[in-house]
This record gives structure tokens, C-alpha cells and sequence, in this order.
């Protein structure tokens, strides 16, 4: 702790503002989010079907939302996006809080999702922008605070979930109130440098979007990345379904250690892990590290279920989930300040925001589809009777991308380059 609060000091004043607003933006949404599906169900009586789109929608406008949260933050400023997405969340979670017909669900669910694609580039991109050379650094501490909320959250909204699930909406809402306007009071303004081709309008967004389309380093950046984002959210798919093959009725507790686990692997570890990288190995070293790291997290659940109700055999299955978690969170804290750096250099240095919301909506559209063939993969090894199956495939996922990244060190597309500028629009 001693750490963190000097790492966190040695920034300016609006760098640490973010990160204590990312700990607030992450304790209230992870505060409601949790309980939301099942509020859905069981508190208003919806279909299955009705469930899966109204949370379906959500991160539908959040993913493909992104490129937009991120050009409009290098147009306008990074603060006026942050404060729109706070202000956004705030009036969603107080709908969520009334809503109880569909098409109210809907708008409230998709206003959140959009929310969350305005903030979050303009956010990474003001802390590069703020942190300067120490990027790497500032990304670590960043995740340290991004990880606590989450690890917080849940437990705050389980709390007042045993008064009301309305009053988890309005306290949510209140957070997010709360951080608008503390922001709009004490964050200072950062905009982006204009670059010197840079032209108004749509017919200027057009040619910044044509110039990211050009930038080869990055698109095979991001493809050799997209699986990283398909292993992490396992923890919200495969890991809950082996979960529930392993301790039926009770996976909802387990699957709270494994979330426990996870944010606390990344809350103790993540500054070490960002010092010993930083004084060992390169920015893509250290990527495709965590990466294979994250691939091999899937490797103690390779033996199958052991769904044994007494000995060993009832210990082993959990605790080889919980290793799972604790190994995917350690690769994940491993890559992600370096990951950070090296698509902001490949960037240029220029359309950061909108660089990442690309990065982002790329990551968003690769998860969905993983996610169908992850599932395809359970039914699959359920029928043949093959359960390593799924398991197998995503420790391939992380050695592929891991073998991915490395070629493109080798070849040289990850070294500082420019982006390409986007040709001049005709007047």
C-alpha cells in the first residue's frame, strides 16, 4: 500500500484523479451489474430471452461504440467526454432503478453501454497523455485502482441488495453522480495536440479512420491481442459452467472466490510484476509472457471435472478453478501496462483515444465471436465425452497469440513508428 500511494503521488494532480475516479467507476458498476440479470428474471418476471437482450444490448453499445467514445474524445477534449459518461450513467442507473417494461430496460441498459464507450478512451488517453515517458508505470497503478473496484463492488452491492435492489440503482447512480461533479470541479482540461493535417469534420474524421486503416503494425497488433481479451473473459463463461459441473447449487459461492481471487492477484501483484518486467525484458517480451501465461492458466483444469463428493478428488476440481483465476489474473496484470505503451506508440502519439476506442471495438467484436466457439467447444467435448477439450483449445488460444507477438517483434512492427497521417481532405 506503501507502494501504490508513493507510486501514485509521483503523478500530477489529474492523473491521480483518474485513477481514483476509475476505482469509483468501477464500484459502482460492478456495485449493480452482478445482480442485474438476476433482478431481470426473478424481481420482474422477464423471459430468458428478454434477459439476454437487455444485457446484450448493453455491451453491444458499449463495444461498438468505442471508435465513436474515442474520435469524439480527440475532437472535442477528453474532459467533456469523461464528464458526458458520467452524467450518461448516472440518468441509466436511475432509469434501472424505475424501469420495469422493456423497452425502458432497453434504453437504460443501452445508455450504459454507451456511457462506458465515451469515458474509457478519453480516460487512457488523458493518463498517457498525462503520465508522458512514465506510461507504463502510470497504466500499472491505473489497474491497481480498476481492480478494486471490481473486487469491491459486488460486496458493497450485495450488501444493500438485502434491503432493495432499487437502492442499489439510486447508490450506483449517486457514485456516478458524484464523480461528474467532482471532475468537472477539479479535473483539469487536456486536449489533444492537434496534428499538423489534421482536418475539421466529418471529412476529417473520415481521413483520421482511412490513416488507422493504413497503420499495419496496429491492426496485427490488435489481431495478435484479440485472443488475450477472449481469455480473460472466460472467467465470465467457461469458468462459471465448469463451476457448476464441478459443485452444482453452490458454484455461485465458488465463483465469487474465483472473482476475489482474481482482483487480488492483480491488486498485490501488479506493481511488482510491472518493476521486475520493466528491468528484464521489453515492452513485447513482456506481452507475449503474459500471454502464454494466460494460455497456461487452462492447463490445471485439463484432468477433467473431478466431481467426486469426498477425498482428494472434491478438493482438487476447485482448486485447480481457483488456480485458473489466479494465474489468468497474474498474465493479464503482466501485459497490460505494456500493452497499453506499445498501442500508444504505435499510434504515433496522436489519435490515442481514438486508437484505442479501434483497439477496444476490435477486442469486443473478437470476444463475441470466441465466446460462440467456446461454447460450440463445451457441447462438443459434452457429446464425444471429451471435457479437456475446451481447455486444450484456449491454452492454444495464449501460446498462438504468444507465438503471434513474438513474430512481430522479430519482424520489427512493434518498434516506435509513426502512424500514417490521413491524406489532406479537398477543400
Amino acid at each position: 500500500m506503501r507502494r501504490l500511494r508513493a507510486q501514485m503521488r509521483s503523478f500530477d494532480h489529474g492523473v491521480q484523479l483518474l485513477m481514483i475516479n476509475q476505482f469509483g467507476i468501477n464500484l459502482g458498476f460492478y456495485m449493480l451489474m452482478p445482480y442485474l440479470a438476476d433482478h431481470l428474471a426473478h424481481g420482474l418476471g422477464l423471459a430468458a430471452w428478454a434477459v439476454g437482450l437487455v444485457l446484450g444490448v448493453r455491451n453491444l453499445s458499449q463495444q461498438g461504440m468505442f471508435w465513436l467514445g474515442g474520435t469524439l474524445a480527440d475532437r472535442i477534449g477528453y474532459k467533456p467526454m469523461i464528464l458526458a459518461g458520467c452524467a450518461l450513467r448516472t440518468g441509466a442507473f436511475a432509469l434501472l432503478a424505475v424501469a420495469d417494461t422493456l423497452p425502458a430496460l432497453i434504453a437504460a441498459s443501452a445508455t450504459t453501454g454507451f456511457a462506458g464507450a465515451l469515458f474509457n478512451p478519453a480516460v487512457r488517453a488523458y493518463l498517457a497523455a498525462g503520465a508522458g515517458e512514465r506510461r507504463v508505470e502510470a497504466f500499472a497503478c491505473f489497474n491497481v485502482f480498476y481492480q478494486a473496484g471490481i473486487l469491491l463492488g459486488p460486496l458493497a452491492g450485495l450488501a444493500l441488495l438485502m434491503l432493495d435492489f432499487r437502492l442499489v440503482c439510486a447508490v450506483a447512480a449517486a457514485l456516478f453522480g458524484m464523480l461528474a461533479v467532482v471532475q468537472a470541479r477539479a479535473l483539469p482540461a487536456r486536449r489533444p495536440e492537434p496534428h499538423a493535417r489534421q482536418v475539421a469534420g466529418w471529412r476529417g474524421i473520415a481521413a483520421d479512420w482511412k490513416a488507422i486503416g493504413r497503420n499495419r503494425p496496429f491492426l496485427l497488433f490488435s489481431a495478435a491481442m484479440a485472443g488475450s481479451y477472449l481469455l480473460a473473459f472466460q472467467t465470465y463463461l467457461a469458468l462459471p459452467i465448469q463451476a457448476r459441473t464441478l459443485l452444482g447449487d453452490d458454484s455461485g459461492t465458488a465463483m465469487g472466490v474465483v472473482f476475489a481471487v482474481s482482483a487480488l492477484v492483480a491488486i498485490a501483484g501488479q506493481l511488482r510484476l510491472t518493476a521486475w518486467a520493466g528491468k528484464r525484458l521489453d515492452a513485447p517480451q513482456a506481452i507475449a509472457i503474459g500471454l502464454a501465461l494466460m494460455g497456461a492458466a487452462f492447463l490445471p483444469l485439463l484432468p477433467g471435472p473431478h466431481r467426486t463428493a469426498q477425498g482428494l478428488s472434491a478438493v482438487v476440481g476447485p482448486a485447480a478453478l481457483v488456480l485458473c483465476a489466479a494465474l489468468l489474473a497474474a498474465g493479464s496484470a503482466l501485459l497490460y501496462p505494456f500493452e497499453m505503451d506499445t498501442l500508444i506508440r504505435l499510434s504515433g502519439e496522436r489519435l490515442v483515444a481514438t486508437y484505442y476506442g479501434a483497439y477496444s471495438t476490435a477486442a469486443g467484436i473478437a470476444v463475441a465471436a470466441g465466446n460462440l466457439g467456446v461454447g460450440a467447444l463445451f457441447d462438443l467435448a459434452s457429446r464425444l465425452g471429451l471435457p479437456w477439450l475446451p481447455w486444450a483449445a484456449l491454452a492454444a488460444v495464449g501460446v498462438g497469440c504468444a507465438a503471434a507477438l513474438t513474430a512481430l517483434r522479430r519482424a520489427g512492427h512493434l518498434s516506435p513508428a509513426a502512424s500514417p497521417l490521413p491524406a489532406p481532405a479537398a477543400a
